[in-house]
């Protein structure tokens, strides 16, 4: 750190022009991601919902519909009646798009026509999938379906692609639109916290050369591995709020040191050895939560894991090179276009007078307080107990989306919307199963409760697959699952090997990998946090109370947002379907909040470790730390509410449940716990905070990171 402090010091101008012809011409190479990022990676390949999907495909080839186009006959004709015009322009698309299939209720053979036609007979259904060659795009999609709209006759358009094509362009919508409103709204915060243009206007500067950063990072993933397209308002989201929130802390500490008398040059290489240390310890940390999200075998965790780390790197790399660079150049000047030079200082005063009365107030009753919050913290986190796992539903969707109405369409007024169970029987040694297997299997199926019927879809070579359609309201309710576990429990027939898949058993492998890796992504950031924690303070019980901290901080987040998301309290005020909690927001808020709060633990503790070691006594730690971050802390979880708020005005209700997430738990964490509830516990634990065996005390002297 010392000798890279030099550098920027020294070469400024040369450091700031390198990082920005870098991070833009990267940012415009980056501008390419929009539509490379994808809408799969939910599913475990090996599975065996996945085992059976791939033996369709490559026995039968592609068998889910890309779009269920729906025709209702208007008043006063019937399906009969529009039946020319609709297989005229389905002909016409068939003429100009690639299509593998394409079925109707006029064409398909019985039984599977009657899943085509509307109960009250009003309405038909075309599902057409389509070729692998047909050169549709996320941006081509909405003219593909107007090729398929049939004058005079009311055409809706549900299926797969349909919906997945929304939630993306939703997404991409919603990013610019977040952003916009973001990046004012932050830079006005910051001219209020730093009483000055000049100072609030350097975060935000490589606040925006993080979005830069973070789209170049995803076109790069996007050359490796499929990348969510939640991946794009997510990392761009966290690297402008982590960027910004590393300018504060830098910036107020430069600030800090200028008001203390240092020379430019001085005051910049002491930010860098105290906020940027801290700063690049904060990251490390960051890296370490998003990392446990490797383990999961979902390549849409997985990238979102790897653009949240990318993101977290980029900014803190920003911030130590762009942002010092900036104040070596500014000197004095950051102080410029201030309303009252003198502002700014007596606002930082008065903070510290104000949060030095908090914690002479809390270390007064540090018992009473650390029981009441600790008691109100676990009484929110009691909904936790009936969180569940869902899915992304249609139903996320704004509810005005043509495909959300055509989907409920599909659902409301079809005997069935053609999903169910997907059984897959395959004969021994590369045998044809035999007919009467084929059977036993359709027999066992249709006696379960809640199925409809069975159909044969095909049978070639060793394999025959069989339907197992859901009756009318089961679909998407926990009966659906129930199903997959008892046809997975029949008995196979002799001879035969039996595999159980469709939507609803993709979903459930998927629920159960992520349950199965979720106690290892939480080992790998709780001993990485331990170890980097001790690395810094030099203490076991500070990085097991930060964990612990952590842990309670998690717990009453998920407790709001399972009350509010899935048990339905309020869900109407937010405009929310209430459903189970969908486990890749789970896994990410799960990640982002665990960092952010043992990141926040660390410029707390940091500036009291730095008054243990230079002499004070517990508590004259406790008071100078908390007094001297209580404000910029509390400001940075402020700033970040802003950013990661911004999702809140999403369309997809599950970007809401990220954002609202988001707000529960930095409002949670920055107050309640790091100025109050940590102040009592560090004071009542005396000098047992700074305790650590003396084998370990050696470790940290010789590779510990330093205060």
């Amino acid at each position: 750190m010392n000798r890279w402090a030099d550098i920027v010091v020294t070469r400024s101008r040369w450091v700031l022009a390198a990082v920005l012809l870098v991070v833009l011409a990267a940012g415009i190479w980056g501008v390419g991601v929009f539509g490379k990022l994808s809408g799969t990676g939910y599913y475990v390949a090996g599975s065996e919902s996945m085992q059976a999907q791939k033996i369709i495909y490559d026995t039968f080839g592609p068998q889910t519909a890309d779009i269920i186009a729906m025709y209702t006959a208007p008043d006063g004709q019937t399906i009969d009646d529009i039946r020319d015009d609709v297989e005229q322009t389905l002909g016409q698309f068939s003429d100009e798009v690639t299509v593998t299939s394409i079925s109707t209720y006029w064409t398909a053979p019985p039984p599977m026509n009657q899943l085509l036609v509307s109960t009250d007979q009003r309405s038909v259904a075309a599902s057409i999938i389509l070729g692998e060659d047909s050169g549709v795009t996320n941006a081509t999609f909405p003219a593909v379906l107007e090729m398929l709209e049939v004058p005079g006759v009311d055409s809706q358009f549900a299926g797969g692609t349909v919906v997945g094509v929304e939630f993306t362009g939703t997404l991409e919508h919603d990013l610019i639109v977040s952003e916009a409103i973001a990046i004012p709204v932050t830079l006005l915060l910051l001219v209020f916290i730093f009483g000055g243009v000049v100072a609030a206007a350097v975060p935000v500067f490589v606040g925006v050369l993080a979005i830069f950063s973070s789209l170049a990072t995803l076109r790069l993933l996007t050359m490796f591995t499929d990348v969510s397209s939640y991946a794009l308002n997510i990392t761009s989201l966290i690297g402008l709020g982590l960027a910004i929130d590393y300018g504060l802390f830098i910036v107020s500490r430069f600030r800090e040191e200028l008001n203390a008398g240092a020379e430019v040059i001085a005051a910049t290489k002491r930010t860098m050895f105290t906020a940027g240390r801290t700063v690049m310890f904060s990251a490390a940390l960051l890296i370490c939560a998003f990392a446990g999200m490797l383990v999961f075998p979902q390549s849409v965790l997985r990238s979102l894991g790897l653009g949240a780390m990318a993101s977290v790197f980029s900014a803190a790399l920003l911030s130590l090179t762009a942002v010092p660079a900036v104040l070596a150049l500014l000197g004095h000047r950051i102080n410029a276009w201030t309303w009252d030079r003198e502002a700014s200082a007596r606002s930082e005063a008065r903070a510290v007078r104000f949060w030095g009365r908090v914690v002479r107030n809390v270390m007064r009753r540090p018992a009473t307080i650390a029981i009441v919050i600790t008691a109100g913290l676990l009484v929110l986190a009691t909904p936790v107990f009936k969180a569940g796992f869902g899915e992304i539903e249609y139903t996320a969707l704004p509810e005005d989306s043509p495909a959300r109405a055509a989907t409920q369409k599909l659902l409301d007024d079809f005997s069935s919307s053609g999903n169910g169970a997907t059984l897959v029987v395959r004969g021994d040694n590369g045998q044809t199963p035999s007919a009467e297997a084929v059977r036993e299997v359709s027999r066992a199926a249709t006696a379960l409760d809640g199925i409809e019927q069975t159909v044969t879809v095909g049978s070639e070579g060793d394999v025959a697959v069989l339907q197992a359609l859901y009756g009318q309201g089961v679909d998407g309710t926990p009966r659906a699952s129930a199903i997959t576990d008892e046809l997975r429990a029949v008995p196979e027939p002799a001879g035969t090997e039996v595999l159980v898949g469709g939507g609803r058993a993709l979903v459930d492998d998927a629920n159960a990998a992520i349950a199965d890796a979720l106690p290892w992504m939480i080992a790998i950031m709780v001993a990485s946090t331990l170890v980097l924690l001790f690395l810094a303070f030099g203490s076991v019980v500070l990085p097991v109370k930060a964990v612990l901290m952590a842990g309670l901080s998690l717990a009453a987040t998920f407790g709001v947002l399972t009350w509010v998301f899935q048990l339905g309290h309020g869900a109407s005020w937010i405009g929310v379907v209430p459903n189970a909690l969908e486990p890749t927001f789970v896994v990410l808020i799960l990640a982002v909040v665990f960092g952010l709060s043992t990141d926040y633990e660390v410029f707390l503790m940091s500036r009291m470790v730095e008054a243990r070691a230079a002499g004070a006594t517990t508590v004259e730690a406790v008071e100078y730390g908390t007094a001297r971050t209580g404000r910029v802390v509390t400001a940075a979880a402020l700033l970040l509410i802003v950013v990661t708020g911004a999702f809140t005005i999403s369309g997809l209700s599950i970007m809401r449940f990220l954002g609202i997430g988001m707000i529960i738990a930095l409002i949670i964490d920055a107050t309640i716990i790091r100025m109050l509830l940590v102040p009592s516990l560090v004071k009542l634990m005396g000098e047992a905070n700074w305790w650590a065996p003396a084998w370990m005390k050696r470790i940290h002297e010789k590779v510990g990171l330093g205060h």
